[in-house]
């Protein structure tokens, strides 16, 4: 397992994990992030990530992506 940021660009990884406080888990759930999801990268600027997760494309800064481990 290891946090979403190692992931590459285009690569389409798995979520198995989502640490953090509950509210942050509730956030990251209601934004589509749920176990077992498949979640790709579109594009890494300094640590910050473009997802495509389900229909939706969403930005996260690098410490909401360390919270989800793939």
């Amino acid at each position: 397992m290891m946090p979403l940021t190692m992931a590459k660009t285009g690569e389409t990884v798995t979520i198995r994990k989502i640490t953090g406080k509950d509210e942050v888990r509730q956030h990251l759930a209601e934004l589509g992030f749920v176990v077992d999801e498949a979640v790709t990268v579109v594009s890494e600027i300094a640590g910050n990530l473009i997802l495509q997760v389900k229909d939706s494309r969403i930005a996260l800064d690098k410490t909401m992506a360390n919270r989800i481990m793939v």
